[in-house]
């Protein structure tokens, strides 16, 4: 069932999205080679408890972590552990918390010192596929259509989208409905409406798209370990518009020219 929020709800979910964005500017001083990711996931739960949050992915379904860790092949899920960034890495960050009782989502995949061209290219076709995905979302739209725009975007320039893993409702719980996915065909999927939060997240491959997950159960990587990148926001539908609860400014600010 879709839950559609008040306003008073929606300014709950901006104040949880507020803070998700600050802690990912916070880790984002952080990214550099040598770092463990383990490190960061520290930074990231600290930052957020002494701003009066919880990170909720931590202990959610057993998961050891505050971050979903996503290393080079990794496409979503992965655990933070004492692998040291290196030269030449992209590492996803995706991040929840909670605040006073709402949630807020988003994701930002790093670049790690001197990265090619080809895929920083990724990243940034992943990036802006996020934006065109968010452009779709208006009210009477569908989830197909924020699907298509995502799908369309990315494959006129070569990369290929997951399929298996999708966007999602947002608000009490991290996981609601509907069900937010980057492929798809316009016109069909729920209709958008006024007071509904998602979350738009796309998750773009450099080869295919076919995905394995680990023995742990958790970690999701390309089947070809081609990198993969992975961007999202959280949005709320307010005046037949999308408006964007988290933000990426805090990393800008803190990157400056490394900034992609």
């Amino acid at each position: 069932m879709i839950y559609l929020k008040t306003p008073e709800e929606i300014r709950l979910v901006e104040a949880a999205s507020d803070l998700t964005s600050r802690t990912l500017g916070e880790v984002a001083r952080w990214i550099e080679p040598g770092v463990t990711t383990r490190k960061l996931d520290t930074i990231a739960r600290e930052f957020i408890q002494d701003n009066g949050g919880r990170p909720a992915c931590l202990g959610y379904q057993g998961f050891p972590g505050t971050l979903c860790i996503e290393v080079n092949d990794v496409v979503v899920h992965g655990f933070p552990s004492n692998y040291e960034l290196r030269d030449g890495d992209i590492v996803g960050t995706d991040l929840v918390v909670e605040l006073n009782g709402y949630m807020g989502d988003s994701c930002y995949t790093f670049p790690v010192g001197e990265v090619d061209e080809k895929t920083l290219a990724l990243c940034r076709t992943a990036k802006e596929s996020l934006y065109e995905g968010i452009a779709a979302a208006k009210a009477g739209k569908r989830t197909g259509d924020i699907a298509n725009a995502v799908q369309t975007y990315c494959a006129r320039r070569g990369y290929s989208v997951v399929r298996e893993m999708c966007g999602h409702g947002i608000g009490r719980d991290m996981h609601e409905d509907p069900e937010v996915p980057n492929c798809g065909r316009r016109g069909i999927g729920a209709v958008l409406r006024n007071g509904m939060c998602i979350c738009i997240e796309p998750m773009i491959n450099m080869g295919s798209r076919n995905i394995a997950i680990d023995r742990d159960g958790w970690t999701c990587r390309t089947r070809d370990h081609k990198p993969s990148a992975h961007y999202e926001h959280t949005i709320a539908i307010v005046d037949d518009q999308a408006r964007v609860l988290t933000t990426f400014d805090y990393i800008s600010e803190a990157l400056k020219d490394r900034f992609i």
